[in-house]
């Protein structure tokens, strides 16, 4: 119960104010109000469901130190593509055409933000934690990066290889860096620093949804195997790698600081003979 009462509200956010956004991306100044607008809300409702249904602070959203993780966070997941689209540039298979718009990158930062704190909230927030605390890290790492995958199957021009590398590249690493830090900001912060560069700063598709106009006027050529193809540059093998990669930095600093979750055994009680 207190999964779906913790659930349903933020997914409530979550889904309208994707529709709200979605149904102004013509126009970027409205679709970076109302996607900051919505990131916030979902926060607060978050932060609203928790103190009602586990009688605690919402500690992992603590504004204490907020924009320091999240600045940090952004910085990674920047980062992180960079050396994915650098790589693949590299072998020929994608090159900038130009520049692109800033304007478009503008209500790209508000999309991005509304999608990285929603789905963060719901995935790892709500679903990670709660699972964790049952069945501990590593399960609930595996189960929720797979359902984080499965998720992007709905998008316009996704498929099954691309649902498999998001699960391996992005669902593992986003949870391994929540359980690394115990914060939300962190994991937000990667998750939109990756998307904003991406679709902001490079142009290129994120996850199937279609073509971007970002700050540059990216294009991208070649083996599908090697560029991602229709779902972008996270089906790409160098994505997969590199997500990984910090998958197991994030799980080891989780280790070093001792919070790594064990799995719960039933105990069984010994029949008197």
């Amino acid at each position: 119960m207190r999964l779906l009462k913790q659930l349903v509200p933020v997914a409530l956010v979550a889904f309208a104010g994707g529709a709200i956004v979605g149904a102004v991306q013509g126009n970027w100044f409205l679709t970076l109000i109302l996607g900051v607008a919505t990131a916030v809300l979902a926060v607060l409702v978050y932060a609203r469901v928790v103190r009602w249904s586990e009688r605690r602070a919402p500690v992992e959203v603590a504004a204490q130190g907020a924009a320091r993780a999240i600045t940090r966070g952004t910085v990674i997941g920047v980062a992180l593509f960079t050396a994915v689209i650098v790589n693949i540039a590299l072998v020929g298979g994608y090159r900038i055409d130009g520049l692109g718009s800033p304007a478009g990158a503008l209500g790209l930062f508000g999309f991005m933000a509304a999608a990285a704190v929603t789905e963060e909230l719901l995935f790892r927030g709500i679903l990670f934690r709660i699972v964790e605390e049952r069945m501990g890290t590593w399960v609930a790492l595996a189960l929720t990066g797979l359902l984080f995958g499965l998720s992007h199957l709905f998008n316009p021009h996704a498929d099954l290889w691309g649902a498999i590398a998001i699960a391996i590249e992005a669902g593992g690493m986003l949870a391994a860096a929540y359980a690394a830090t115990r914060t939300l900001w962190v994991p937000i912060g990667v998750h939109f620093g990756w998307n904003f560069a991406a679709a902001g700063i490079f142009g290129t598709e994120v996850s199937g949804n279609g073509a971007t106009q970002g700050l540059l006027h990216g294009v991208t050529s070649g083996p599908a195997l090697l560029t991602g193809g229709g779902f972008g540059p996270e089906a790409s093998p160098y994505a997969v790698v590199f997500g990984l990669l910090l998958t197991v930095a994030f799980m080891w600093l989780a280790r070093r600081r001792g919070n790594v979750v064990p799995r719960r055994r039933r105990s069984t009680a010994t029949l008197p003979q």
